[in-house]
C-alpha cells in the first residue's frame, strides 16, 4: 500500500501551498527544545510553567500566519464581538501547556495530573474482550492524556494504544521527546506513508491494541497517489464548508472495527477531561452501498462532535494552519 487512506488530498480548490501543514517547517530549535526538556525534568512542572506566559506571548507576536488562522477560528467559536487578543493568548498558552505536559506523561509522571474520564465503559468492554478498535480524535487537547488517563499501577497495559501519524513535519520535537521518554510510557507509533503501515496496523488490532488517529487534517492535493481510497468531503464546520477526509472510516470499515471518538481536553492547571464516545460500528461488515452510507454517516457524526467540542472548549483546538483554505481564495 503506497499511502494509507487517511492521507487524501485537501480538495480541488487547494493551491500547492494552501493549508499545506505537512510541509510547513517546524517553528522550533533543537537546542531550545532540549533545554526546555532538561529544565522541565530538572526544575519541575510548577517552575517551568512560570515561563509559559512569555513563550505564549512570543509566538502570539511573532507568528503572523498562525495568528491569522487562530483569529479566523476564534471568530467562529468565541464570536466576533466577544473575541479579544486574550483568546488568542489563551489558545497558545493551552497549547504550550499541553506540549510541556507531554514530557511528564512520557516519563510516567501521571501523579502530577488529575483526570476526569467520561464514557470509558464501552471502550473497556472492547479492551476486556481483546478486540482492537479505532480511537478517532482531532488536534484537541492532549493525545498523551488519553493514554495516561487509563494507566494504573495495577494494570499498566490495560490500554495498548498506537498512534497513526504523519511524523515528517515535526521531526525535531518528536526526536527530543522520544529521547527523554521511558519506553513503557511511549505510545507505539505507526508512521503513515510507509509501505508496511497497513500490515502493522492489522497485526496491532488483531492483538487487541487500539489505533488512535487525528482526523481533522488532510494532506494537500500534491500528495495524492494512484489508488488513493480516501475521499475529501466538504461538510459544514463552524459555519463554513471545510474539507474532511473519510479515509479513517474507510480503513475501519475495511478492517471491520468499531470506532470511538476520543478527546483529552486540557482544562487548565493540571486537570484533564478525557472523553470516549461510540462513533460507528463496522465490525459486522456491510455490502458496498450500505457501507458507503455508513461511512458518510460516521464522518458527518465525527464532524458534528468536533464542532460541538470546539464551541464548548474553543481554546483546545490546536490547528494553526489555513483550515478553511481562505488564503487560497
Amino acid at each position: 500500500m503506497s499511502r494509507p487512506p487517511l492521507q487524501a488530498h485537501a480538495g480541488a480548490q487547494a493551491t500547492p501551498d494552501a493549508g499545506d501543514w505537512a510541509r510547513t517547517p517546524e517553528r522550533s530549535n533543537m537546542l531550545v527544545l532540549r533545554f526546555f526538556c532538561w529544565l522541565a525534568l530538572t526544575c519541575g512542572r510548577r517552575v517551568v510553567r512560570l515561563i509559559l506566559p512569555a513563550v505564549s506571548f512570543y509566538f502570539l507576536l511573532f507568528s503572523p500566519s498562525q495568528r491569522r488562522h487562530i483569529k479566523r477560528y476564534l471568530r467562529r467559536t468565541v464570536g466576533e464581538e466577544r473575541m479579544s487578543w486574550h483568546d488568542g493568548y489563551r489558545l497558545i498558552h493551552a497549547f504550550a501547556s499541553v506540549v510541556l505536559d507531554r514530557v511528564y506523561f512520557l516519563r510516567g509522571r501521571h501523579d502530577l495530573f488529575t483526570f476526569d474520564v467520561k464514557g470509558a465503559p464501552a471502550l473497556d468492554a472492547e479492551v476486556a474482550a481483546g478486540r482492537g478498535a479505532f480511537l478517532i480524535g482531532a488536534h484537541v487537547g492532549s493525545f498523551e492524556a488519553v493514554g495516561a488517563s487509563r494507566y494504573t499501577s495495577d494494570a499498566p497495559d490495560q490500554l495498548r494504544l498506537a498512534m497513526l501519524m504523519y511524523p515528517d513535519n515535526a521531526q525535531q520535537i518528536n526526536s527530543v521527546l522520544e529521547a527523554i521518554s521511558e519506553p513503557r510510557f511511549r505510545p507505539e507509533v505507526i508512521a503513515l506513508g510507509r509501505p508496511e503501515a497497513m500490515l502493522r496496523l492489522r497485526d496491532w488490532l488483531d492483538a487487541g491494541g487500539m489505533a488512535g488517529l487525528l482526523a481533522d487534517r488532510t494532506l494537500p492535493k500534491s500528495d495524492e497517489t494512484a489508488g488513493q481510497r480516501g475521499d475529501s468531503v466538504e461538510l459544514p464546520f463552524l459555519g463554513q464548508a471545510a474539507c474532511f477526509n473519510d479515509g479513517p472510516f474507510r480503513l475501519a470499515a475495511l478492517l471491520r472495527r468499531k470506532v470511538f471518538f476520543m478527546a483529552g481536553l486540557y482544562l487548565g492547571g493540571s486537570h484533564y477531561e478525557v472523553r470516549f464516545e461510540p462513533l460507528a460500528d463496522f465490525s459486522r461488515g456491510t455490502p458496498g452501498a450500505e457501507r458507503e452510507t455508513q461511512i458518510r454517516a460516521a464522518l458527518e457524526t465525527y464532524v458534528a462532535r468536533l464542532e460541538a467540542l470546539c464551541r464548548e472548549h474553543p481554546h483546545n483546538w490546536f490547528n494553526f494552519h489555513d483550515f478553511w483554505l481562505e488564503d487560497a481564495t
